[in-house]
């Protein structure tokens, strides 16, 4: 610093305000300072800055299931809208879900460069007395519970679901069978919800959950089965993936979609209006999941309170369903 004042000119407490983005100082001076800064190859020393301010301008982020199409949208937006706010990202994956691992995770954490922490966890597994989460950084949590004493940003999962079975039922569909998400997972439970209850509020049969894992397998096999029951006429998966699976099922079993059976999904991931045919699907935003996420991380790093968030979802209607046919009606060939 003090050779780069030497060379602009100024003092080392101009070179200072000019490296910190001040505005105290004259466009002119300004531009001698930067000028002398990139001749000399200067950069602010980001440890030292941030020994003198107690900001490390870096966030943590505890993740579970990398693979999920949910949790990488998730962990891009939120490290998107870090980026824009000028906070770096620090990864930390929990391999074994268990309260030893996220115990750890956090705790290594907080021995790092973070101002604050966010998990990105679906797992029950937080709502284990055994899991301890220190207080001594701030915390957010995205898709889980709100039963945790930290703020919580999440989907609107249960509305979600019920705009799907709501679309479904003013189709005239009698009932939605449900294919849904792991039974440990909060997302696919907040959905599952969503489901029973408008199932429930219009008097309807609820038919048993086909369980499947958010995979495009676990979709179809769960798919095969429904395909062979001639009364389906509706399906809600929770997942674009295991909808695409059930897609497929159908089509094997000569079930047209949607002259015979009518399917929803959940995402509005980018291949689902490429799906055949496109698929009618729940649109959640994944970059507002990670801007609120952040804003409220960076709240409570002020000794704010954020409230809950729930992020608006958006019904897509495409070409996967349709109005309830008559037998003769659904006397069509699937392709």
């Amino acid at each position: 610093m003090a050779d780069v004042a030497a060379l602009a000119g100024v003092s080392g407490q101009t070179v200072s305000r000019v490296a910190n983005n001040r505005t105290n100082v004259d466009a002119t001076t300004r531009a001698k300072v930067r000028a002398a800064m990139r001749e000399l190859g200067y950069r602010p020393n980001g440890a030292a800055r941030a020994l003198r301010s107690g900001e490390f301008r870096g966030i943590g982020v505890i993740v579970f299931e990398l693979s999920t199409f949910g949790t990488t949208r998730a962990l891009d937006a939120i490290a998107t809208a870090a980026t824009e706010r000028g906070y770096s990202v620090n990864l930390m994956p929990v391999l074994d879900i268990n309260q030893r691992a996220v115990n750890d995770a956090f705790n290594r954490l907080s021995a790092q460069a973070v101002d604050g922490v966010i998990i990105l966890i679906e797992a029950y597994l937080l709502d284990e007395a055994g899991v301890q989460l220190p207080h001594s950084l701030p915390v957010v949590i995205v898709d889980s519970s709100a039963h945790y004493d930290y703020p919580v940003v999440d989907t609107d999962q249960f509305d979600g679901a019920r705009q799907a079975v709501q679309h479904l039922l003013d189709l005239g569909h009698h009932t939605v069978h449900h294919v849904g998400g792991p039974r440990t997972s909060y997302p696919a439970a907040h959905r599952r919800r969503g489901w029973e209850q408008t199932l429930a509020n219009h008097g309807r049969p609820i038919p048993p959950v086909l369980y499947g894992d958010w995979t495009a397998r676990a979709g179809y096999e769960a798919g095969c089965t429904l395909a062979k029951d001639r009364a389906v006429t509706a399906i809600f998966a929770a997942n674009d993936q295991m909808a695409l699976g059930v897609l497929r099922a159908l089509h094997e079993h000569r079930r047209a979609v949607p002259a015979q059976v009518s399917v929803v999904g959940f995402d509005d991931m980018e291949e689902s209006a490429h799906f055949w045919p496109p698929l009618t699907t729940v649109r959640q935003s994944f970059a507002d999941l990670g801007r609120h996420s952040v804003e409220s991380l960076l709240i409570a790093l002020k000794d704010g309170d954020p409230p809950p968030i729930a992020v608006p979802t958006e019904l897509v209607i495409r070409a996967s369903t349709a109005a309830v046919r008559s037998a003769e009606e659904q006397d069509v060939e699937p392709y």
